[in-house]
């Protein structure tokens, strides 16, 4: 923790740091809480603080009752309209037992999706 002006911030450091982010899985909870722009953890604070002109994905995972639920398409949307690259989920049996869309994606197809954007964005420079 910070004591005075110019110590190191934690969440400000880490989006300082990386090129990109990823976060996988992100649960219902935690994208509304993005969406909300609430940042009470230092995932939430890192992607409030992130430098947008960098790539952020987002894997949604939860159950397909959540999923199916009309305000997680309004919360997928808003972290779209913020810039963000969204992972599409699954169909298939799900952590609790049940069948359904709400998997996160195969970590191939997580994989290929940055690899995809990365070459689009010419790579990355090593500092």
């Amino acid at each position: 923790m910070w004591k005075r002006r110019s110590d190191p911030v934690l969440h400000i450091d880490l989006r300082r740091w990386a090129d990109l982010m990823l976060v996988a899985p992100l649960d219902a909870n935690t994208l509304g809480k993005v969406a909300s722009g609430i940042c009470d953890n230092l995932l939430t604070c890192v992607i409030r603080a992130w430098d947008r002109s960098k790539p952020l994905f987002f894997c949604p995972a939860m159950n397909t009752a959540m999923w199916e639920h009309p305000i997680t398409a309004q919360q997928v949307g808003q972290l779209k309209a913020f810039g963000y690259t969204e992972i599409p989920c699954v169909n298939k049996k799900l952590a609790c037992g049940d069948q359904g869309l709400g998997a996160m994606a195969e970590v191939g197809t997580i994989v290929d999706k940055v690899r995809e954007v990365v070459s689009q964005h010419g790579g990355f420079q090593q500092s």
